[in-house]
């Protein structure tokens, strides 16, 4: 049976995962890349290093995200949101997004102290000091969720 998911229950999925899929597109090409992603406040918060998908966001915000939770081919979950990247400026606001991600991710990593491209280090205050961390959020305009069960 095919479905659509509910607003509690599309919460519920965002919040639930850690990893979902961006898409993003420039003069027509999509671009699509894994994140690590925190939801909090009805947004979708990230971070990266420089590089394409970050180039790509800046000439054109309009992105997708797609997050799912698939237990076999027919059972799974899916959600996705439509929405504009906004890189964040505001210090604090950063902080907040880093704190929040890394304490997301963190009972996932093997060696905390060893993942400083995710902005994990021994301590997380010393986050931004040596890398180049962009840390943005995804303001949601839309989103819809289906789900498969047999």
């Amino acid at each position: 049976m095919l479905g659509q998911l509910n607003d509690t229950q599309i919460e519920l999925l965002l919040t639930a995962q850690v990893t979902g899929h961006l898409a993003c597109q420039q003069d027509g090409i999509p671009y699509i890349v894994p994140i690590n992603y925190v939801y909090r406040k009805g947004a979708i918060y990230a971070h990266s290093g420089p590089g394409k998908k970050i180039d790509i966001m800046r000439r054109n915000p309009a992105v997708c995200f797609e997050v799912d939770d698939i237990t076999s081919v027919f059972r799974w979950r899916s959600v996705i949101v439509q929405g504009i990247f906004e890189e964040l400026t505001d210090i604090a606001e950063k902080e907040n997004a880093m704190q929040a991600i890394i304490h997301r991710i963190m009972p996932m990593a093997d060696s905390p102290a060893a993942h400083p491209s995710h902005g994990i280090t021994e301590n997380e205050y010393a986050i931004g000091t040596d890398i180049d961390l962009i840390v943005y959020k995804i303001n949601i305009i839309s989103k819809t969720g289906k789900f498969e069960q047999a």
